[in-house]
């Protein structure tokens, strides 16, 4: 089974950006479609987005789309989040979630992905 480690949160001001990576090991990582997920507290866990085996399919949730863009490097076994013009909003546990197929056909599901990371933390000033 792959192993999930999320990197790259913390604090920053609104409108400011940061970078999550979701490392992978213990399997070919080009095998496997990936999906970020956050969770507010005393919130569900949300879709944020998910990308195919090879990057060339991608998926956001509307009120990340134009904000957020995913995409992975699979020489590296990484996965990235690049989180742009951050708002309060944001703030949340950002987990990635993997599975073991070429396509996507429910990127939104928890349930459609098997394995999980335990997160970053991202929090938004205002």
């Amino acid at each position: 089974q792959v192993q999930l480690v999320e990197s790259g949160g913390g604090l920053v001001q609104a409108g400011g950006s940061l970078r999550l990576s979701c490392a992978a090991s213990g399997h070919t990582f080009s095998n496997y479609v990936v999906g970020w997920f956050r969770q507010a507290p005393g919130k569900e866990r949300e879709f944020v987005a998910a990308i195919n085996w090879s990057g060339g399919s991608t998926y956001y949730a509307d009120s990340v789309k134009g904000r957020f863009t995913i995409s992975r490097n699979n020489a590296k076994n990484t996965v990235y989040l690049q989180v742009n013009s951050l708002k309060p909003e944001d703030t949340a546990v950002y987990f990635c979630a993997a599975r073991s197929a070429r396509s996507i056909v429910l990127p939104g599901r928890s349930d459609f992905y098997d394995y999980w990371g335990q997160g970053t933390q991202v929090t938004v000033s205002s």
